[in-house]
């Protein structure tokens, strides 16, 4: 494998397919970590797949990821609209990261229009539902490629 990529999801994403499918779908987080891991191999890339309700799980991750991945594909969850101790963790690390939405928080309630983790990420996706995640690889990869 040549690169190693973090796939991080936060709060509440652990019942995708359950919670509110007419937001977020009808596909579970299994599945969308499964069809990325197919992708991901398909290009020699080794995913590593962590979903936690609990920021600091989701901070010390990324710490523990510097030095050891290569880049960042996250859906911050509900953490995306205030948790600055998250974005600082992204920062700190300097790693190519990509943020994901499954549905397009820009159309969605006024307090879900800001990320506080977009200005550190490389780039957003959202809107496309489970296929967000794989926009998201591919950036992701096409950013690691041309940092070469």
């Amino acid at each position: 494998m040549n690169k190693h990529i973090l796939v991080l999801n936060g709060p509440n994403l652990n019942m995708l397919g359950i919670r509110e499918p007419g937001v977020y779908g009808e596909v579970s987080l299994p599945q969308i970590e499964k069809h990325l891991s197919e992708l991901a191999s398909s290009q020699n890339v080794e995913l590593t797949c962590i979903q936690s309700n609990h920021e600091g799980v989701l901070i010390d991750t990324i710490h523990a990821a510097y030095g050891k991945m290569d880049g960042i594909l996250i859906n911050p969850g509900a953490f995306t609209h205030y948790s600055y101790a998250l974005r600082d963790a992204i920062s700190s690390v300097k790693l190519p990261t990509v943020e994901v939405h499954l549905s397009n928080i820009h159309q969605r309630e006024s307090f879900r229009h800001v990320s506080v983790i977009a200005p550190v990420a490389d780039g957003q996706i959202a809107g496309f539902g489970a296929h967000s995640y794989e926009l998201g690889f591919t950036a992701l990869m096409n950013i690691l490629k041309k940092a070469r």
